[in-house]
């Protein structure tokens, strides 16, 4: 015998903090890849260079221009060329 149970479904929305500094570039909090929540946060600034900090202490840089880098948890960073 199945029991028959209805669920009540609720959207919730969250808000997450985000707007543009005054040197033009967009962030947005939290923003890392490593949870919705935290201290993580990303900004995408005007010239066309991102960055994330994410909650367990690393951090990603891509300049838009060719170069990439990523700096783990422990201080190691690690640099790469994205262009053609």
């Amino acid at each position: 015998i199945i029991d028959s149970t209805s669920l009540l479904v609720r959207q919730i929305t969250i808000i997450m903090p985000s707007g543009t500094n005054s040197q033009g570039n967009h962030y947005n909090t939290p923003g890392g890849t490593n949870s919705s929540g935290g201290s993580s946060y990303h900004y995408s600034n005007s010239n066309g260079s991102y960055y994330y900090s994410n909650d367990n202490g690393s951090t990603y840089y891509n300049s838009g221009s060719g170069s990439a880098t990523y700096t783990s948890p422990s201080g190691q960073s690690s640099s790469d060329s994205t262009s053609k």
